[in-house]
């Protein structure tokens, strides 16, 4: 099942949160827990973990963009 995963909110102010770096690359696979990417916020740097098994397929952000919470950041395959 292909699914789009969120700019999450990790702040309760938080609008929005700058794509520090991606970890996994379009046709690479991951498991549940590995970091998929980075978020920089004006307080703290994240690390937002993979909710499941599968492969990346697209990043709709790159490195350096400011994204808003709850828009796009990529599509992912849901593994077993």
């Amino acid at each position: 099942m292909k699914v789009s995963l969120k700019m999450p909110r990790i702040g309760m102010n938080m609008e929005e949160g700058t794509l520090v770096a991606w970890k996994v690359h379009p046709g690479e696979s991951f498991k549940e827990g590995d970091i998929l990417y980075e978020v920089e916020t004006e307080k703290v740097t994240n690390e937002y973990e993979a909710p499941c098994n599968g492969t990346m397929l697209e990043h709709l952000a790159d490195e350096g963009d400011d994204v808003p919470v709850g828009d796009n950041v990529c599509r992912i395959e849901k593994g077993d």
